[in-house]
């Protein structure tokens, strides 16, 4: 159990190290990357009828949608007020997944930020690197 409960750590520590290294930019795509496994997770839980694994992982990509939300600077580029309505409805829609146990609905939340996270993903390969994001601060970039 020692092993295990050191290896975890050690993964831990490694995860906190890359966020509190990582860019603005960064950021913003591994919070993507990872409400994306969170919804996938989700779906397949879903499919399986586990729903308390299923609930579990909604709950977390609700709260990145919150994060990112949250952070983002609406009047500070034309596509703020689009991006921040389909983030509400993401976030109502796995509310609603998770009360009707709808993998069907999980689904279509994956189809809707999946290609949100492909255009990130693109807009960062094309930015010079960045450097870390200063603690305590938000990502002010979606």
């Amino acid at each position: 159990m020692t092993v295990s409960y050191g290896l975890q750590a050690k993964r831990a520590e490694f995860i906190r190290d890359a966020v509190m290294s990582a860019s603005p930019v960064r950021l913003l795509t591994m919070l993507y990357d990872r409400m994306l496994l969170d919804l996938n997770r989700a779906e397949a839980a879903q499919q399986a009828g586990n729903w308390k694994a299923a609930s579990e992982q909604l709950i977390h990509a609700q709260s990145i949608v919150a994060e990112l939300s949250g952070t983002l600077k609406v009047d500070e580029w034309e596509g703020g007020e689009n991006l921040q309505a389909i983030y509400g409805y993401v976030m109502k829609a796995m509310v609603e997944a998770n009360l009707q146990h709808s993998a069907a609905m999980t689904r279509e939340c994956i189809n809707l930020l999946e290609p949100l996270r492909a255009a990130w993903h693109e807009a960062a390969a094309q930015l010079p690197a960045a450097a870390p994001a200063a603690t305590g601060g938000t990502l002010g970039v979606g």
